[in-house]
């Protein structure tokens, strides 16, 4: 019984020390999320205000159906790329959050099979 108390309490310790070694990675992830997050935004309101000066110089309905069009084809390019970035981002914050827990888990299967 009480070897069964010290597996828990060695895998315990492990995840606590898996924790604070991947907090660091952890932490840059999210840091990396808030910059592109901030960088996406800030183009997109330029390339807005852009479109707003193209449209008030634009002479004739023609015009301002193509500025339109082509606004539409990058605005989505850029939407389909910052998307691809955000989702392998959060992917990798993902996995740093999990990684100390799949470390005590692996630790205590490898305890457990060691002790019988």
């Amino acid at each position: 019984m009480t070897k069964a108390f010290d597996v828990i309490e060695h895998a315990g310790n492990g995840q606590v020390d898996g924790v604070t070694m991947d907090l660091a990675s952890f932490s840059t992830v999210l840091q990396a999320i808030f910059a592109e997050g901030a960088d996406y935004t800030k183009k997109s309101v330029e390339i807005r205000l852009t479109l707003v000066e193209k449209l008030l110089g634009a002479k004739s309905l023609e015009t301002v159906i193509q500025i339109q069009s082509d606004y539409a084809k990058t605005a989505y390019a850029a939407f389909i790329a910052q998307a691809t970035k955000m989702g392998e981002l959060h992917s990798t914050l993902a996995k740093a959050a999990f990684k100390p827990a799949e470390q005590a888990i692996a630790a205590m299967q490898g305890m457990q099979g060691t002790k019988q």
